[in-house]
């Protein structure tokens, strides 16, 4: 407990899911929170429920019921100038940045063929550039700091391995794996650590609404493709608090000496 004392971490897609179990396990080690979250209409390819900003409100009660304190804002993590102003108003509020969490994104399942220019560039714009855009919104703040930190960019299985039927999300993955490498070269002389994580399947609103119907329909076009993720262990779906344990740990002291670190929380399920 309180690894992480006093520090603050900007969290994006924080309403619900690995976000909000990003914050909560961070503030119950001591940090305050910027979280933000778009908590409203994601792009048409995707199948699942958005967030809403009761969600959003939700996680701020839960990580002031561990006694630190939070800022929400709605906030697209494509528009770089708003997230760069939520950034700014949360350090001049709590007085420091230590943490950036990248953590938004989206997940549509599609055939290659079915995928079309417009769905392509939504994932691509929400998960590599929207990756790309919280960080630069956040790590001047901790250069200006002088104290170092860790930024811990939210990857997924697919991207150190592939996620079948799933090209756009695939590729935007390995993206951010690469993302996560080239910014701990340029940071690491200001003593921050860049790192991306790796989950597999995780229990999350992102499996709601149309989203199990569209999974079984593309697997029905090349049934094979269905046990490439199968995982060593025997748990096939991690809870959220079970990422956010890794998570908590790169953005702590006892992860210090790790940067450009790939870290698979999968269950062994790209290892073969």
């Amino acid at each position: 407990m309180n690894r992480l004392t006093d520090k603050v971490a900007f969290i994006t897609g924080a309403a619900r899911g690995q976000g909000r179990a990003h914050a909560v396990r961070m503030a119950t080690e001591g940090a305050d929170i910027i979280a933000v979250d778009i908590a409203g209409k994601l792009p048409d390819c995707v199948p699942y429920d958005h967030a809403t900003p009761e969600e959003l409100a939700e996680t701020a009660r839960l990580v002031e019921a561990t006694g630190r304190r939070i800022l929400t804002a709605q906030a697209d993590t494509r528009d770089a100038e708003t997230l760069n102003e939520v950034v700014a108003e949360g350090v001049a509020a709590l007085g420091r940045l230590d943490v950036i969490v990248a953590n938004a994104g989206i997940s549509p399942p599609q055939l290659w063929d079915e995928i079309t220019p417009e769905d392509f560039r939504d994932v691509m714009d929400i998960n590599v550039a929207g990756t790309f855009n919280a960080v630069r919104a956040g790590a001047q703040h901790i250069i200006d700091g002088g104290r170092g930190g860790s930024i811990i960019l939210i990857s997924s299985a697919a991207g150190i391995k592939l996620q079948p039927f799933m090209v756009h999300y695939t590729a935007s993955k390995h993206a951010v794996t690469g993302m996560a490498r080239a910014l701990a070269a340029e940071l690491g002389k200001h003593s921050i650590r860049v790192n991306s994580v790796h989950p597999g399947p995780v229990n999350t609103p992102m499996g709601s609404g149309d989203m199990i119907t569209a999974i079984a329909k593309v697997m029905e076009t090349n049934p094979s493709l269905q046990h490439m993720m199968t995982p060593f262990l025997p748990t096939w779906v991690l809870q959220p608090e079970d990422v956010a344990e890794v998570v908590c740990w790169l953005a702590g002291d006892e992860s210090k000496h790790m940067t450009a670190t790939a870290i698979p929380v999968d269950q062994g399920s790209t290892q073969y």
